[in-house]
């Protein structure tokens, strides 16, 4: 059996977050990110970090964060019973991305892992994450190239893991009382432990490093295209549907509150501004009918 090996999965975690920050740092060419480092009370700790109000980013957050404790919250445990009454270690970075331009889509991803241990039996661990994109005014070469990056980094772990875990994804961030995907999807994977600890963790590992690839390009193409009052008003109107769906559907947000994370760090994926209409429906053919008709539906890439 191989050897579990949590301070290099910390290590990479770390050293990840760090070549994020400077990526989208240098991106944006304006605003720095801040770090607020804290303790968890219960055991544990991280380092959050934010850029707001940058040139081409309107708030970027890249949080690590790495908790334990004597017995697994509930968000945890609910489809795996059995873990119950386990003291627990979770590490992870994750980051939500909202940039100033509506034609610049919104952008998440996460590396997570997880073990449970006790005394005289032999610990469950797991790792998790994947990436999502959230556009306003999508483009389908950008949502090509995200998903075509996507089954690249997939493809050295089997013929069926980016159809798999890309199914996932648009299964996992779909709003039911909506009736929509919360965007275009990508790759989202958890409870991952069968194929042995090192090639869980490389993978865990190429999805990490795999989402500056996916991304960047994106975000270098269309930041500096015009747009109006119109576009931010949709754009506004849209990221209201990412905090529903944060707010009502995600696991990572449930077990961040449970476990007694830190608050402003599990909701630092808020957007900075958004806004709610009633009843709101697209004009028929505008752009941004052609959003929920073509991209807020699972499909092929």
């Amino acid at each position: 059996m191989q050897a579990v090996d949590k301070a290099a999965v910390k290590a990479f975690l770390l050293d990840l977050q760090d070549k994020i920050c400077d990526a989208l740092a240098a991106q944006d060419g304006g605003a720095t990110f801040e770090q607020d480092t804290w303790q968890r009370e219960a055991g544990g700790g991280g380092r959050s970090r934010v850029l707001r109000q940058g040139h081409v980013f309107e708030q970027a957050g890249v949080n690590f964060s790495h908790v334990f404790g004597a017995q697994m919250p509930a968000s945890a445990t609910a489809h795996r019973p059995e873990l119950a009454g386990r003291r627990f270690e979770a590490m992870g970075v994750s980051l939500v991305v909202h940039p100033n331009n509506p034609y610049v889509p919104t952008s998440h991803a996460n590396v997570r892992f997880f073990i449970a241990e006790k005394d005289g039996e032999a610990p469950v661990w797991w790792f998790g994450g994947g990436f999502d994109l959230t556009p306003f005014y999508p483009f389908e070469a950008d949502c090509q190239h995200w998903h075509d990056t996507a089954k690249a980094l997939c493809a050295p772990f089997g013929e069926s893991v980016y159809a798999e875990h890309k199914a996932w994804c648009d299964k996992y961030f779909f709003l039911p009382h909506r009736n929509e995907t919360r965007g275009v999807g990508g790759l989202f994977f958890d409870d991952l432990n069968q194929w042995g600890f090192e090639k869980s963790f490389a993978y865990m590992q190429a999805v990490g490093n795999g989402y500056l690839a996916a991304y960047l390009p994106i975000v270098a193409q269309r930041h500096a295209l015009p747009y109006g009052e119109r576009e931010r008003e949709f754009q506004l109107y849209r990221r209201g549907r990412y905090v529903e769906f944060n707010l009502v559907y995600d696991r990572g947000t449930l077990f961040g509150l449970q476990s007694g994370g830190r608050t402003e760090s599990i909701l630092m994926s808020m957007p900075p501004l958004a806004r709610w209409e009633y009843a709101y429906t697209p004009e028929p053919g505008s752009p941004e009918a052609a959003l929920y008709e073509d991209y807020l539906v699972p499909r092929a890439w």
